[in-house]
């Protein structure tokens, strides 16, 4: 009986292929994401002009959306990172989930700024001609690293899983067996080996935590060290933690959801585990709340006339409808309908994490334009055109193909590993012997 179940769990737990939708899905992104990287190719050869940016808004979409990944990041190293540390055990489900979004979301920061350059040339001249007193050389640091950390965090505790699937896909899919074999480091599950892999997961969450906290930091100085209305605040270190840790949340509840729905995972991801999530994405939208109720509401009382003309246009001008959007929408909504239990159900979370996830794209965007557009000189003497900003076709294609890719690395990590932990999973079910199950 304790065999047919563990067998039961592996088969359920294994990555498995994708159905009709899934296809249909996949290939959305794949062309979603080949129509952007066209327009990115002529984007290089014409030149930034295809572009609506220009000498006031020389910061567009690109960097709202790069703002945007580094922020999702956030939460499935920083915050998964705290959950392990804790050693609460409720976590075990969606650990992997939230590690597999926080690799796509920080390698596509990555890929976006270089998008933002122009040409991908230019990131050379990053590292020929750079100064270590601007905080983007901090950005070119910091952001490999995070990218390193994340995927050994991820990689390690896949270890005993990815032996248990080589002898799982043996028969069935031979050269997938081999792969997850190679991959698994012959992992027998000795004690020597877990007492490695134990430690060096240890260190890695050591390290994950404060570079998650200086990137989040960098991030906020970027904009932060400039003299501008909006952004000359010693508050935004904190203020983009507080965000980013809503934007992850809330990308973890929506891509659990559609995941749990997906492989019928009702049994291993409950009611409780939203509950929890939701419990926890009513304290970042709090938290998060009251940021924005200090770096709105007080500048109207105290700041220069420069800087009240920029919140009277994000509050009641050009920008209201997106601010109003945000605020309600992605802040105070989520929090009113999360606070009630049922509130907390997993369609109810589902719809409040995507409400979220797009006010927190849009805040990224809030946070970038108005305020170039806002300068201490007067526009004068300029197009028209150039008193406002809206992003051009070839931008808009570009960051969709960005988002789809983030997607898509989403969807092919899910597709080729098991997102929920098997070891870990059997060893607090005491269903699975370590030794006999993952030995080939």
């Amino acid at each position: 009986m304790i065999m047919k179940y563990s067998d039961k769990l592996i088969k359920d737990l294994a990555p498995q292929k994708f159905g009709k939708l899934g296809v249909i899905w996949t290939w959305t992104l794949i062309v979603i994401s080949v129509i952007g990287i066209i327009a990115y190719i002529d984007q290089v050869i014409k030149g930034q002009v295809v572009t609506n940016m220009n000498d006031y808004a020389l910061w567009g979409i690109y960097i709202s959306n790069f703002v945007f990944f580094v922020a999702t990041s956030f939460v499935g190293s920083v915050t998964v990172a705290v959950l392990r540390l804790t050693n609460n055990s409720w976590r075990t489900p969606i650990v992997r989930i939230a590690e597999i979004i926080s690799v796509a979301a920080i390698i596509m920061a990555g890929i976006t700024i270089m998008i933002d350059m122009g040409r991908p040339d230019r990131l050379l001249s990053l590292f020929i001609h750079g100064r270590m007193q601007s905080p983007i050389i901090w950005d070119v640091i910091i952001i490999p690293t995070y990218i390193i950390i994340s995927l050994l965090l991820l990689y390690f505790p896949l270890l005993p899983d990815l032996a248990i699937l080589k002898k799982h896909f043996k028969e069935k899919q031979p050269t997938l067996s081999k792969w997850y074999g190679k991959l698994s480091l012959n992992w027998t599950g000795s004690a020597a080996q877990k007492r490695i892999q134990l430690k060096s997961i240890h260190v890695l969450i050591i390290l994950i935590i404060p570079a998650g906290f200086i990137l989040q930091t960098i991030d906020a100085w970027l904009f932060s060290t400039l003299f501008r209305v909006g952004w000359d605040s010693t508050n935004m270190g904190a203020y983009f933690i507080s965000g980013a840790s809503v934007a992850g949340v809330g990308a973890l509840v929506a891509v659990i959801y559609v995941i749990r729905k997906a492989y019928k995972l009702e049994n291993y991801i409950t009611d409780f585990h939203f509950d929890k999530l939701g419990k926890f994405l009513v304290l970042t939208c709090l938290i998060y709340l009251y940021f924005n109720i200090n770096e709105y509401l007080i500048p109207e009382f105290t700041s220069k006339k420069e800087e009240i003309t920029h919140i009277n246009v994000l509050v009641s001008g050009e920008y209201a409808p997106l601010f109003w959007f945000v605020i309600i929408g992605g802040l105070m909504i989520p929090i009113i309908v999360l606070l009630f239990k049922k509130g907390r159900k997993p369609l109810p979370m589902f719809l409040m994490g995507v409400l979220v996830v797009v006010g927190s794209w849009w805040k990224r965007y809030l946070i970038v334009t108005p305020t170039l557009l806002h300068p201490f000189l007067p526009i004068q003497g300029v197009p028209e055109s150039w008193h406002h900003y809206f992003p051009s076709l070839h931008e808009w294609l570009i960051t969709s193909a960005t988002l789809a890719m983030c997607l898509l690395i989403i969807t092919i990590l899910i597709r080729y590993l098991p997102i929920i932990p098997i070891q870990k999973t059997a060893d607090e079910q005491e269903i699975l012997d370590n030794n006999k199950n993952t030995i080939s």
